[in-house]
């Protein structure tokens, strides 16, 4: 194995990194480094911005000062990713040019490694397209979440991208299957959400009065014996967003075993559903153009739809 060493420096922040989340700047800067450990010497205190503590989601401002603590690559410790993987994702890329990627993301991969995983798509894509340089996520989908996953392949498109999340201008749309009857008409949930540890310390989604700002909109497509086939819309991109706000409303996306509700699972798991029924369908976003893709919902979805009681249109 070979190991190169950088010394401890201070760096600050130009216009290509400016708004961009300290985790993402450091996954850039930190060539190699593992997503637990960028976590970790962030929440050690070992990772400064103008001299104080910081959160993996701190946003950076241009002139900002990021102190960036020595780091050791070690080559072995690269991640082993099966030919197998590669080339499901690959066959799931919907599109690409010289400045983004659209993948179908399969459900079961995570988008980072960590949390006992070797290895998340971040990793796989970078491996696929090794002569982009360092391809960037621009948004995020959990772990059993398929579809529309989109990847930038330079600071100055990532930055484009990210501008237009936070500026609303960046359309998300979902399919999900919830649990009851959603009424006729449009169901908004404006309800501000904020990350706290459960009694295993892992860290979930609550609605709180002290949470920052979240907004879904959910619309019945089809109703069934127990349960809607939802549209799902998002103007906030909030960690679990759409798996909260279902649970705060009374309607939990199915398969969802942090939010759900338990005989619905229970039900479903004997239809053959073996994850969460939620799945990001269509992206639409500008980039010089407009762009808008689509992400047919996987077989096995299908195959549970299939197997429940003969459905009624919604209203």
């Amino acid at each position: 194995m070979t190991s190169t060493r950088s010394a401890a420096r201070v760096q600050e922040i130009g216009a290509e990194h400016a708004e961009r989340r300290l985790d993402n700047f450091l996954t850039t800067v930190l060539e190699g480094a593992p997503r637990a450990y960028i976590y970790r010497i962030i929440r050690s205190g070992e990772v400064r911005v103008n001299g104080g503590r910081a959160t993996p989601a701190q946003r950076l401002a241009a002139g900002d000062k990021v102190r960036i603590p020595p780091f050791t690559a070690v080559a072995g410790d690269t991640p082993r990713i099966g030919r197998q993987v590669l080339e499901r994702v690959e066959g799931h890329i919907l599109f690409e040019d010289n400045r983004f990627i659209v993948l179908n993301k399969p459900a079961g991969i995570a988008v980072h490694g960590g949390s006992g995983l070797g290895f998340g798509l971040i990793d796989v894509m970078r491996v696929l397209r090794p002569e982009t340089g360092k391809v960037d996520l621009v948004h995020r989908l959990d772990r059993e979440t398929s579809g529309c996953l989109l990847f930038a392949r330079d600071l100055v498109t990532l930055r484009q991208l990210n501008q237009q999340l936070r500026d609303g201008q960046m359309h998300k749309a979902y399919v999900a299957l919830l649990a009851g009857h959603l009424p006729a008409r449009p169901l908004d949930c404006n309800a501000p959400l904020a990350m706290v540890p459960d009694q295993h310390g892992e860290k979930h989604a609550v609605v709180s009065p002290h949470g920052v700002a979240a907004h879904t909109g959910f619309r019945a497509r089809v109703r069934y014996a127990n349960a809607t086939l939802a549209a799902v819309t998002l103007d906030t991109g909030r960690t679990h967003q759409i798996r909260a706000h279902a649970a705060h409303l009374g309607f939990p996306v199915a398969g969802d075993q942090r939010y759900g509700e338990p005989e619905f699972n229970k039900t479903l798991r004997a239809r053959g559903l073996k994850r969460l029924f939620l799945h990001a369908e269509r992206l639409r976003f500008t980039l010089g153009r407009a762009y808008e893709f689509s992400a047919p919902l996987p077989d096995e979805l299908n195959q549970v739809l299939l197997g429940l009681d003969v459905p009624h249109a919604a209203d």
